[in-house]
């Protein structure tokens, strides 16, 4: 049974969310690749899964005083409206394309982080948060 490939998998997408590298794309990834979930399944799942991670999150990092809230409202409220839309069009989109899509995304990701350490690298400089 797949129960402790789950839990696995559940527990590195909570390191990585923890972490703030996104745990939701990596929640993803697993949920294709090794439990052969179709695309639009694990993306659901994942929003599932960001909810208690990121309230954790929040709690964390507010008690640390990390977190600027008067932007973190600017991005909630466009967040939610690019979510509403994003989920409209995902949703009448075959699973193939969706799944390329999201793969284009993780190599743009992958691409600007490599770019990014390999700038820091060159100059010698350390990476500040």
């Amino acid at each position: 049974r797949h129960e402790m490939l789950e839990i696995i998998i559940g527990i590195f997408a909570g390191i990585f969310t923890g972490l703030g590298m996104g745990g939701g794309s990596v929640l993803i990834l697993f949920l294709t690749l090794f439990l052969n979930l179709e695309q639009h399944i694990a993306q659901a799942t994942n929003l599932l899964f960001f909810i208690p991670s990121a309230l954790v999150c929040i709690i964390l990092n507010t008690k640390r005083k990390l977190i600027n809230f008067k932007n973190a409202i600017f991005f909630v409220v466009f967040g939610v409206i690019g979510a509403v839309c994003g989920a409209g069009v995902s949703r009448n989109m075959p699973v193939t394309k969706l799944r390329k899509l999201f793969g284009v995304f993780l190599l743009f990701i992958s691409a600007y982080e490599i770019y990014s350490y390999f700038k820091l690298y060159i100059k010698g400089k350390k990476r500040q948060y």
